[in-house]
């Protein structure tokens, strides 16, 4: 017999709206699960059990009232909606995922969740994130390590690593998440979700959090292509002051409107080849990005492919950015000891990197977005890459606290394409169409045109349709 977790998100936004479940119901329902999974698969750092249960009763009163007059709701109104921790929430713990930070309570929230609390959202809690989002591994002192549940010895990713492993395993129907160098493609790829990095300016950031290099942004994690384009629609929208826009949807379209809608044909070029020095395919993730390219083929698609050049100039100033942000976050002498070894490394690095060397980093990020915004524009619709190098890593296979410096080296290798499309500002998705052999999930990603999701929402809605996976479950689902 199904179960409430079995619904989609949009399935349960309409079962609400009916009538046939309710709010309370649903929370109870992930509170439940939460509480006897959450410490196998590390998806939470704080559970906000009576602030999801008040928002849940205020909600189903709403729907009552809605009901009654016959008043449209949001189309996620009622539904549960985890926060990831690095994102700020009133009044509610926010650790950053890290000790120095793990009796911060916030007295602002951040845009976005606000609009998640105005769409009639449920609050389950914070999930788990590494310290400060810095690594794409999902590991620290406040809870137990984020682990896919399609093998508990492996990592979920990171640095949504915890929103992700809530999805995967039936903790919550959809998730809020982030993304500032693959952050949500990489759990997105190793849990068999589906995933969205919008464009540069989509979703606003801030107020207190804002990243003034542009990499980073929030974004949906969900099962369903559906249900993460109708989580864009409620995240999305600028505020005041926010330093960049992201072109809007003509009237009266939504994100989930363009995933029941066929794309056409579209041109794609394919980057099957890391641009990264050094950096080989696994066997499995190149059968999955040739399984991929089949696959647009076979649904009338174009395919090219051509060979990025390789050289780490994109490392360098991916390197000397990352290293800065690192240092945006205020610590105190007396707390240095409490961040983790590969924080304190990049705060090293980042206070070395100049005024002028910062600038120049910054500038070969939009010297890039130039060079691939005008390939798209005269010869493509879409890149494809794969999403990682490798598939899931071990727990603690990509951590060396001894070696910080080999231990950033070692992520870079791991997950060589996706801070391309930080850099660019262009929208990115996860699509899980491949599982090996022992059941992991291997993730392809493609890249649009800056502003055009759209088209990305309905190709992997048309290759969802045509190799559909969320019905795919682990053992612990």
């Amino acid at each position: 017999m199904a179960e409430l977790h079995d619904l989609t998100a949009v399935e349960q936004a309409e079962a609400i709206r009916k009538g046939t479940v309710s709010p309370t119901e649903l929370t109870e329902h992930y509170l439940s699960r939460i509480d006897r999974l959450n410490e196998t698969v590390g998806a939470f750092i704080t559970v906000t059990a009576a602030i999801a249960r008040k928002q849940a009763a205020d909600a189903e009163a709403e729907a009552l009232a809605a009901r009654r007059e016959g008043r449209e709701l949001s189309p996620l109104h009622g539904v549960p909606v985890p926060v990831k921790d690095l994102n700020f929430t009133a009044g509610v713990r926010t650790t950053l995922g890290s000790a120095a930070y793990a009796d911060h309570v916030p007295d602002s929230d951040d845009h976005v969740v606000v609009k998640l609390r105005e769409a009639g959202t449920i609050l389950l809690g914070k999930t788990n994130t590494p310290e400060f989002g810095l690594p794409c591994y999902t590991e620290n002192s406040l809870a137990p390590p984020a682990r896919t549940p399609w093998d508990l010895d492996r990592s979920a990713g990171g640095s949504s690593g915890g929103a992700a492993a809530a999805v995967s395993s039936g903790l919550a129907p959809i998730a809020h998440a982030s993304d500032g160098g693959g952050s949500i493609r990489i759990p997105a790829s190793v849990c068999g979700l589906f995933g969205i990095k919008p464009s540069r300016g989509r979703v606003s950031p801030g107020p207190v959090t804002h990243d003034v290099t542009g990499l980073s942004t929030s974004g949906p994690l969900a099962r369903t292509v559906a249900d993460a384009a109708t989580l864009l629609d409620v995240m999305s929208g600028t505020v005041p002051g926010a330093p960049y826009a992201a072109p809007s949807l003509p009237p009266g379209e939504s994100f989930a409107s363009y995933a029941a809608r066929e794309p056409g044909p579209l041109r794609v070029v394919g980057l099957p080849q890391p641009p990264v020095p050094g950096v080989e395919l696994h066997a499995d993730v190149r059968a999955a990005y040739d399984g991929t390219v089949e696959l647009l083929r076979d649904l009338g698609h174009v395919v090219d492919e051509i060979e990025l050049p390789v050289d780490d100039a994109l490392l360098t100033a991916f390197t000397r950015v990352w290293s800065v942000m690192s240092t945006s976050y205020p610590i105190a002498p007396e707390q240095q000891d409490l961040l983790i070894p590969l924080t304190r490394h990049l705060r090293a690095e980042g206070a070395k990197v100049s005024g002028p060397e910062f600038a120049e980093s910054l500038y070969a990020f939009r010297a890039l977005g130039e060079l691939i915004a005008a390939a798209l524009h005269s010869s493509y619709d879409v890149i494809l890459t794969p999403t990682l190098a490798q598939p899931p890593a071990l727990v603690g296979a990509l951590r060396n606290d001894d070696d910080p410096a080999a231990e950033f080296a070692g992520l870079a290798a791991f997950t060589p394409f996706t801070p391309i499309f930080n850099a660019t500002g262009q929208p990115s998705v996860n699509v899980p169409l491949h599982w090996t052999d022992a059941g992991l999930p291997i993730g392809t990603m493609f890249g649009a045109r800056y502003g055009d999701e759209a088209t990305l929402i309905s190709l992997s809605a048309q290759l969802e349709a045509a190799r559909p996976w969320a019905a795919r479950k682990p053992s612990l689902w």
